[in-house]
């Protein structure tokens, strides 16, 4: 009977065997200060040059910013610290803040000690594999991932909230998790009414909604920017990157910009000083 089935076994492993991703060598976690995961090969990608700005840079967001640089550099130190929510308004420069506290920790700090990991919000699910590839490595990890959200019947929220805490293994001590937001429960509010609204028990349908967030530490609300905070965003920019232009022409075409895209907010800023730089065929180096 064995040899009888002996071809077809054969077949059905070669089969698989094609199907597996091609093995890689271990990826050298002290090769670059970022590294972005390929689920479907299971490789950190190293990144030779983060695309950021200046933490300095970064207007109207002073407890935000500081809050987060508090928590980063107790990580790096390897002291006890908090994974983090930065919720709120689009382009109000949650990422961008991670990835400035990032630098601006790595540049304090002795021996460049962090290494950030992004990691997209499709691949949640594989978040057990990053863990188990960094939970021995001689370095301090955050896994950051950006645009966080769920909807409808997806349940990755749930292998999110065991990696967090609550799993059997736990978040590894030398990896903290950082997610960026526009929703304050990661859920939309209308999936969290409707478990309200069908569940037997409604109470315990929206706590295993909205406990993902709990599983945060650290709380960051972001919100749309004022006037003299979009002024002193763009004033920035332009002492930054020797911007030649009248205060009052800068100021009157910086009203129609945000006018025109319909709010104010550091994206809205950063994309008029890009035409503006454009205009003024000056580089933003």
């Amino acid at each position: 009977m064995t040899a009888e089935y002996e071809p077809l076994l054969r077949r059905i492993a070669d089969a698989l065997e094609r199907l597996a991703p091609t093995p890689r060598p271990d990826t050298d976690l002290t090769a670059a200060d970022a590294f972005v995961w390929h689920v479907d090969s299971h490789r950190l990608e190293p990144v030779p040059q983060v695309s950021r700005v200046d933490i300095n840079l970064l207007q109207g967001i002073d407890r935000q910013k500081a809050q987060l640089l508090d928590n980063t550099r107790r990580f790096a130190k390897g002291f006890p610290a908090n994974n983090a929510l930065l919720w709120g308004a689009r382009g109000s420069g949650k990422s961008s803040l991670v990835k400035a506290a990032h630098a601006a920790i790595n540049d304090e700090v002795p021996g460049r000690p962090l290494a950030l990991i992004e990691i997209h919000r499709e691949d949640i699910p594989s978040l057990p594999v990053v863990l188990g590839a960094l939970r021995r490595a001689p370095r301090r990890f955050i896994l950051f991932c950006d645009d966080l959200s769920f909807d409808g019947q997806d349940a990755a929220y749930k292998s999110l909230k065991a990696v967090l805490e609550g799993g059997v293994e736990g978040r590894p001590q030398n990896v903290i998790f950082y997610a960026t937001s526009n929703r304050r429960h990661l859920m939309p509010r209308d999936m969290i009414d409707n478990e309200r609204s069908t569940a037997i028990n409604p109470g315990e349908a929206v706590e295993e909604k909205v406990s993902l967030s709990d599983r945060f530490g650290l709380w960051l609300g972001f919100h749309n920017a004022d006037q003299p905070t979009y002024f002193a965003m763009i004033e920035g920019y332009v002492r930054r990157y020797g911007l030649d232009i009248d205060p009052e022409t800068l100021r009157a075409q910086a009203i129609e910009w945000s006018v025109t895209r319909g709010g104010r907010s550091g994206r809205v800023a950063w994309q008029f000083i890009q035409d503006l730089a454009g205009r003024l065929e000056r580089r933003l180096e």
